[in-house]
């Protein structure tokens, strides 16, 4: 069956977005589009790695037990990866099973690997693949080794001191108010980045024909 054209990625962040002005107070929507704000305002595009980089040899835990690493990835051709907040982000929660409807398919069909990418610990990173039933690999990319790499990584601004109980170090297991901006990065053989895009405002993903044409682009 054809995906209907309303059937989007923007059209479920943007119901999200109605479900919460039906249920969250003025101080939770203004204090949510602020940080989605000052992040928007803050990013440059020349600051994160550019096409060409090569990355070090990092490796990460699959939730599942595997260990996979850039090298392995990348040994008969490009694989790319979804970086994402946590398994309990309500965004994620949107975005990842929708890019396994739209985009694992035509990825699986052209022998291009799929990993989703958190800081969090995989003992508790595996709850979203499990919830969901990806079928792509998740892993932990542990103290943001890939995120820093890339320049991609950031803090909130408002950080409690002390931190509140259920503060995002806590829920995640890094002890760090650290987390990655949602972003799509393709690497080659040799751990070369050819594509990175990054969503400073996690409620603005690429839909799957975006990513699905940078690739085309990339490697024709």
């Amino acid at each position: 069956m054809a995906t209907l054209l309303t059937d989007t990625l923007k059209a479920r962040y943007a119901a999200l977005q109605a479900e919460r002005e039906r249920s969250w107070s003025a101080a939770q929507l203004a204090g949510n589009a602020r940080q989605r704000a000052v992040l928007t305002e803050r990013f440059d595009p020349a600051a994160v790695a550019q096409p060409g980089s090569i990355l070090p040899p990092l490796s990460f835990a699959e939730v599942d037990g595997e260990t996979l690493s850039l090298d392995s990835l990348t040994a008969d051709g490009p694989a790319l990866f979804l970086f994402f907040r946590f398994a309990g982000c309500p965004a994620c929660n949107i975005a990842l099973p929708y890019y396994a409807e739209h985009l694992y398919p035509v990825l699986k069909q052209r022998g291009i690997p799929l990993v989703a990418l958190s800081p969090q610990h995989s003992d508790r990173l595996r709850d979203i693949k499990v919830r969901h039933d990806l079928p792509f690999a998740v892993a932990t990319d542990a103290n943001n080794d890939l995120a820093r790499t890339l320049g991609i990584s950031f803090v909130p601004d408002d950080r409690p001191t002390p931190p509140p109980a259920g503060w995002i170090g806590e829920v995640i297991g890094t002890n760090s108010w650290e987390l990655p901006q949602p972003a799509v990065l393709l690497v080659g053989p040799g751990r070369r980045v050819e594509w990175l895009q990054v969503s400073p405002d996690w409620l603005d993903r690429p839909e799957p024909e975006e990513i699905l044409d940078q690739i085309a682009l990339r490697l024709s």
